[in-house]
């Protein structure tokens, strides 16, 4: 009886610690790695850390001054290589971040082609390799897959245009800073994820005190619930195409703004008079590229000019744009990729052809269409996002639905600001029913002769 009583006390907890962790590796990886993967592979990479380094070909040889003063000093006939010093080491919630000092004849791009076997070695998830300056690394390890269920990190970066949108693969922050980045395109296929990226980045830009203006020529069934926070929405091409007007002439003005105080950009401009920034939405932008018949063509021309136009030069007059569809390719006509060529930044989800993800990233990162064509379809908001520095990364959107996004939109707004560029296509007030419905737009007044 005292042996069964002993094993009855001993045994209990122990099963139920060993469940509890069993349940939340699976259910809250979070605690399961701060509790246990945390201190293995803080273990792990302490005792292993030189001779890893020296299988996967990351040490050099040392100096001269160092080999003599270890034969000579240390008494010690054989000389070690050298690996990459330690000069930070930190733990976090996600994984674990360490910065490397590079030694002499060793490369960013030497670490990064190693970082498959480091992963293997040190038994984490995925191992980032970021270049922090001139001679430093840092290792950005995830102890588990911080894309199945995405949480974002509570640390918020702040900046008159800088949205946070999705998490990184490395458990960061992707973040649409429009100062960097003042164009993108955003391509997936249905299903892929590519509205949940587009009602957050919304959500997002409705806290701040910008303009948005949207085009959504599907009859508005993406962007009319997010009317109260829209200057601006167009949901036709004959009404795209006089909206687009109205935004180069509204970018026109603001040259002349400019000109006049003698500045080369929006944010130089003293605060009483600098207009406010504009982000312009396009959803689906194919439809403004197709067209039925051979009079249609003069429009969508005009449309694509326009388009271009912006690309090009509004930047410096505090418009943006933010492109999405569902494939882009030569084959849509004159003029794709020329706007292509204007949208730094690119964010591609699982699409349909390989042609769509070559134009996506396959210009800014070739290795980059390989992952795009591999995103699994039971992953929806998975994507690649990068810009033509070259960079990219996996990223994956938090779960947003059309009517919480809507109702983030109708609580601010009392930010929408007037444009009057394109005030006859500002969209009417909702019935305060609660309910992101279908509201009407008031229609141009048509012109006479």
């Amino acid at each position: 009886m005292t042996d069964m009583a002993t094993l009855w006390e001993v045994g209990l907890p122990l099963a139920t610690t060993a469940g509890g962790l069993g349940y939340a590796k699976v259910r809250a990886p979070r605690v399961f790695w701060s509790l246990v993967g945390l201190p293995v592979a803080t273990t792990r990479f302490a005792l292993n850390y030189r001779s890893t380094m020296d299988v996967c070909g990351l040490t050099v040889q040392p100096s001269r001054l160092r080999a003599f003063m270890v034969r000579n000093l240390a008494r010690r006939p054989d000389v070690q290589p050298v690996p990459p010093k330690v000069r930070r080491f930190r733990g976090t919630s996600t994984g674990l971040r360490v910065t490397l000092r590079l030694p002499a004849g060793l490369e960013p791009a030497d670490v990064m082609a190693a970082s498959e076997r480091l992963r293997h070695a040190w038994g984490v998830h995925s191992v980032n390799v970021v270049e922090t300056k001139p001679g430093f690394v840092e290792l950005r390890m995830t102890g588990y897959d911080v894309l199945w269920k995405v949480r974002m990190p509570r640390r918020r970066l702040s900046g008159p245009m800088t949205v946070p949108v999705a998490l990184r693969e490395d458990g960061t922050a992707f973040v649409r800073d429009y100062l960097k980045v003042p164009h993108a395109l955003t391509l997936g296929a249905n299903q892929s994820g590519k509205s949940m990226y587009q009602r957050n980045l919304i959500a997002g830009l409705a806290r701040l005190p910008v303009a948005l203006v949207g085009i959504d020529c599907k009859r508005g069934v993406e962007q009319r619930g997010y009317a109260p926070r829209l200057s601006a929405l167009a949901i036709t091409p004959e009404e795209a195409d006089g909206l687009l007007d109205g935004l180069v002439g509204e970018m026109e003005d603001r040259f002349d703004l400019l000109s006049e105080h003698g500045v080369a950009d929006l944010w130089a401009l003293p605060e009483h008079v600098r207009p406010v920034p504009v982000v312009v939405l396009v959803d689906e932008v194919a439809e403004l590229f197709l067209v039925a018949t051979k009079k249609d063509e003069e429009r969508r021309d005009r449309m694509v000019t326009q388009l271009i136009r912006l690309g090009q030069m509004a930047r410096a007059a505090g418009i943006f744009l933010e492109v999405c569809g569902q494939r882009f390719g030569s084959d849509l006509g004159k003029g794709a990729t020329a706007l292509r060529a204007q949208l730094t930044g690119r964010t591609v989800h699982r699409v349909n052809d390989k042609q769509t993800a070559e134009m996506g990233v396959g210009d800014i990162a070739p290795d980059a269409v390989v992952t795009v064509l591999t995103i699994p379809p039971d992953r929806p908001g998975v994507a690649v996002a990068g810009d033509t520095s070259g960079g990219w990364s996996r990223i994956r959107t938090p779960a947003l639905t059309a009517r919480d996004a809507a109702a983030i939109c109708a609580a601010h707004a009392h930010l929408t600001p007037d444009l009057p560029a394109v005030a006859a296509y500002r969209p009417a007030a909702p019935a305060s029913t609660g309910e992101p419905d279908p509201v009407p737009l008031v229609k141009p007044a048509p012109t006479t002769a």
